[in-house]
């Protein structure tokens, strides 16, 4: 059997289902405990996977998820603290370790393939199908805004357990009743009040105590920490520079890698000559990869000198002629095939667009985007003779601890994946590609750790990149002047399809995508006939998660052409939504909230323009208003946003609000500048100068309004961006009559 079909593949390629989801949290004395077992310090008792505790009081909980600026370990800490009865700062967060223990099932429930109905939640059978699945392959990642989604019960679950644990432990210590005790702040003490005990002293005692059924969680009206905003754990670390990332990561005899990779797309190295880099002081090791030349050096400066002294070429892979116009190309072509997959088909609405005497037809396009994290793409990986270990920065512990283990051609049981902070993610570090190349350089130096680092230029120009689309509208008008047929058409590469050939070469080439069609097939405009479908266009261009996927571009074909379509009817573009969403409340409140908070209706002065975007994605609502001001000569600038967001039950307002805010100076960024093109195969674009970002300077005034109605818990890290590229494009048609159809914003001759 080649190394690639291991069970475990077998089971994400089969679909297979059934078997029961590990519950890491319950009952003291279960295996969970051997989990944190592995982390545990002389005097730490686990009294599960997700709490531990030590004689001194140290109170720990094993955060499973990627921390990379989003607040994921203050806002899961704050679950385990509300249950445990502790403040939070008491608790000390943690990155676990690799185990199917700490699996995010609702990631991969969210990553359905194929469209399974609109706001019906679980009671589908591809949720049942993908939870099963989800289960039983244990898969531990970071991202689609799943965290506290999937960790909601289970963490507070842990940190109730944990308190049952200490009670029992001080009752069978006084020889009364557990319901003669009750835990509070961090110590149990009998109810009438004459004994108590810290949990440092009882947890020695409570790590032997096996429950017998599960604990019952706290009433919502008797929260103490969660709804309430608390400030970040993991803040002061970053403040006072102690905090860990993955090129901090600096260990005992370690090389430096630099490396230099074929540019074209698909590119492999053809030849090489290595003779003067081997020359070069500190030069310890030169290796030749299929599609990168290397070299391991005493300084990672040292390494990047002598890496361009090797002689190398590459040849392109077939894809020297590639440009954008060869890509849009594709799309037109393909959609006018007409070979598309349909994700939604109500109604018949070519016939009812035929039989229209009043339609409105629109093209839209984006382009490629990088990811541009903050840190670099890095990774030190030690390799033995049967063992590897790697100190990375991503958000696949489970993808990085199987590649690791199939690059370095070792036992499972002998791989470890030492978690980092992420100097961003945004989908990039869902992706371990440069993992995989850090410990096939390693392995040529064994035993000893090498740390690779990828420049500014190689990380841009070897991302994984949000697809280029093109979207074709038509719709049509009834006499009421609400939309009578919809039809969009959608052409882009497939996310999923690349991203499961690269984990799994021999899986299927063809497979639907949900995140083609993501916030246009499942948008909540009731029309009488609707017709949302996806034309499969692959590229060479590597494409991968993006923050928000296909909502990121969705949101804007969507939004800006409902605002065509306002404009097309004379009618005020909130208005013209809510005429639209007469079945969503949920929806329509979110749109009164937001024209009450940006004053929507009061007059703006001359070349000042005001934009409405409303979109759900991840579960979550949110609408923004934009204020924008513009001249005769295109100087722009986005004065104001106005946010509102119903996520439902709030964990940490303060990071939603942050998320909010994040999401849209990332989405602001991409609407005005993002820009990743091709010449003869190769990107562009190499660093920030030709890719530039939102400054404090451009940066709007932002203003969020936290709208929770009781819907069912909703993401936050990414549904921010979505809705703001639309809401400035219709602002600046608003201001000025100019209707923009295709992004960045600047490439319409517009001036920041």
């Amino acid at each position: 059997m080649p190394k690639m079909m291991t069970r475990r593949n077998f089971l994400i390629a089969g679909g297979l289902v059934g078997g029961g989801i590990a519950v890491a949290y319950a009952l003291g004395g279960d295996d969970g405990v051997s989990v944190f077992e592995k982390t545990a310090a002389a005097g730490e008792y686990p009294l599960n996977a997700w709490v531990k505790i030590n004689t001194d009081g140290k109170i720990t909980v094993a955060i499973s998820q990627a921390e990379m600026g989003q607040g994921i370990y203050t806002a899961l800490s704050m679950l385990v603290a509300e249950e445990l009865e502790v403040d939070l700062d008491k608790v000390t967060p943690e990155a676990a370790p690799v185990d199917p223990k700490y699996a995010n099932v609702v990631a991969v429930m969210d990553s359905l393939p194929f469209s399974d109905g609109h706001h019906k939640g679980e009671a589908t059978a591809g949720a049942w199908l993908m939870r099963n699945v989800g289960e039983m392959l244990g898969l531990q990642v970071t991202g689609g805004s799943t965290s506290v989604r999937n960790f909601w019960e289970p963490m507070r679950h842990a940190g109730a357990t944990a308190r049952e644990m200490l009670i029992q432990a001080a009752a069978t210590k006084w020889g009364i009743s557990a319901d003669q005790c009750v835990a509070v702040n961090g110590e149990i003490k009998t109810r009438s009040g004459d004994k108590s005990a810290t949990y440092a002293e009882l947890v020695e005692d409570a790590s032997k105590i096996k429950l017998d059924r599960d604990i019952p969680l706290k009433d919502p009206k008797d929260w103490k920490i969660i709804g309430k905003s608390q400030k970040r754990l993991d803040l002061p670390s970053k403040v006072d520079g102690s905090a860990g990332f993955g090129v901090d990561v600096v260990l005992p005899d370690m090389g430096f890698a630099a490396v230099r990779i074929a540019p074209v797309f698909g590119g492999t190295v053809k030849s090489w000559d290595d003779t003067a880099a081997k020359k070069m002081p500190g030069v310890l090791k030169t290796v030749k990869l299929d599609n990168a030349v290397a070299v391991i050096a005493d300084s990672f400066w040292r390494a990047k000198m002598a890496v361009e002294e090797i002689e190398v070429t590459f040849d392109d892979g077939g894809n020297g002629s590639l440009d954008m116009d060869n890509i849009y190309g594709m799309f037109e072509k393909n959609i006018a095939a007409g070979d598309g997959r349909s994700y939604v088909d109500e109604g018949d609405t070519i016939t009812a667009l035929e039989n229209s005497g009043d339609k409105l037809q629109a093209e839209y396009k984006v382009p490629f985007l990088a990811h541009a994290t903050m840190e670099p793409m890095n990774c030190t990986a030690k390799v033995g003779d049967d063992s590897v270990e790697v100190w990375v920065a991503h958000q696949s512990a489970t993808l990085a601890a199987w590649l690791a283990e199939q690059a370095a051609d070792v036992p499972a049981e002998n791989v470890k994946v030492n978690t980092t902070y992420l100097g961003g993610g945004f989908g990039r570090r869902a992706e371990v590609d440069f993992l995989v190349m850090a410990v096939k350089i390693a392995k040529e130096y064994k035993d000893k750790p090498v740390k690779l680092i990828w420049t500014r230029e190689q990380d841009m120009q070897h991302d994984m990149y949000r697809p280029a689309a093109l979207s074709k509208f038509s719709a049509a008008l009834g006499k009421d002047g609400q939309i009578d047929a919809f039809h969009n058409q959608i052409a882009s590469p497939s996310i999923t399809r690349q991203f499961t050939q690269r984990l799994l070469p021999w899986a299927g080439s063809d497979m639907p995508d949900n995140t083609t069609a993501e916030g246009s097939a499942d948008m909540p405009y009731q029309f009488a006939n609707k017709l949302v479908e996806h034309f499969p266009s692959p590229t060479p261009v590597p494409v991968g998660y993006w923050r928000s996927v296909g909502h990121s571009y969705n949101a804007f074909f969507t939004e800006s052409f409902m605002d065509e379509l306002a404009a097309k009817t004379g009618a005020d573009p909130i208005d013209f939504r809510m005429k639209h969403l007469s079945d969503h409340k949920d929806f329509s409140d979110v749109l009164q909230k937001l024209a009450k908070l940006s004053n929507w209706s009061s007059p703006l002065g001359k070349g000042k323009g005001r934009g409405v975007s409303l979109h759900e994605s991840f579960g979550s609502i949110v609408g923004q208003v934009a204020e924008v001001s513009v001249d005769a000569d295109k100087n722009l600038s986005v004065d104001k946003v106005y946010c509102v967001v119903d996520c439902g039950t709030i964990v940490n307002p303060d990071t939603v609000i942050a998320q909010m805010e994040s999401g849209i100076i990332f989405g602001l960024t991409a609407a005005l500048y993002g820009d990743i093109n091709l010449d003869g195969g190769k990107v562009v674009q190499g660093n920030f100068p030709d890719y530039q970002m939102v400054t404090m300077e451009t940066c709007p005034e932002i203003i969020v309004e936290l709208a929770p109605s009781g819907r069912p818990m909703g993401g936050v890290g990414e549904p921010g961006t979505p809705p703001i590229a639309a809401a400035v494009t219709n602002a600046i048609f608003q201001a000025n009559g100019d209707r923009l159809r295709q992004l960045p914003i600047t490439k319409a001759g517009y001036s920041i």
